[in-house]
């Protein structure tokens, strides 16, 4: 277990990425800026909680690529169920963090910072299945399709922008909770050699 633990970079990177990622929604809850819209004649209001669910998927992404298949085939732990267990705990502590933080700042979008951590990592980890390579860049091109491209008009978010509606919004929640419960069940499954 010691040792999965440090390949895995728990201590040394996911644990210091769920700390600077509860840090920043703490501190830029209500920050935003105003990008062009490459769809619509105004501009595109972004929180800038939008970027920072990219901390966690991109550190998921890079713990899970530390895997030695050569010495986890023969491990006497299941180890999918350990990365299963690992990546349930740190999406949990995300949206708990967030739900925390939300409470205490009255932030709804600190919120849609959990909510849409779940599902760029179920992105991430759908994206693990097809490519290793795509498990980064899948989450930070939707991250940035969404930022240009995903308002119909100003505060009018398309319907598949998910991580622009409302943090009220609960079949968006239940959609994000399906593509992450998705890409856990696929990344669970998926046979690495």
């Amino acid at each position: 277990m010691t040792l999965w633990l440090k390949v895995r970079r728990v201590q040394a990177v996911l644990l210091p990425a769920l700390v600077v990622f509860t840090l920043i929604t703490a501190v830029a809850h209500d920050q935003y800026v105003r990008l062009p819209s490459l769809l619509s004649a105004g501009g595109n209001r972004i929180f800038l909680l939008q970027l920072v669910p990219l901390i966690l998927t991109s550190t998921l992404a890079h713990s899970l690529a530390q895997a030695v298949p050569e010495i986890e085939a023969t491990a006497q732990r299941n180890i999918r169920a350990l990365d299963m267990t690992l990546i349930g705990a740190i999406v949990t502590a995300a949206v708990l963090a967030c739900l925390a933080v939300g409470q205490i700042t009255g932030s709804q979008e600190v919120t849609m910072a959990g909510r849409n951590a779940m599902f760029l990592t179920g992105l991430m980890l759908l994206g693990r299945t097809i490519r290793e390579q795509a498990a980064t860049a899948l989450p930070v091109g939707w991250v940035f399709a969404v930022m240009f491209v995903g308002y119909r008009d100003f505060h009018r978010p398309w319907p598949w922008a998910v991580t622009l509606h409302p943090a009220d919004f609960m079949p968006t929640f239940g959609f994000c909770l399906l593509v992450f419960a998705g890409g856990l069940i696929l990344h669970t499954r998926a046979h690495r050699v």
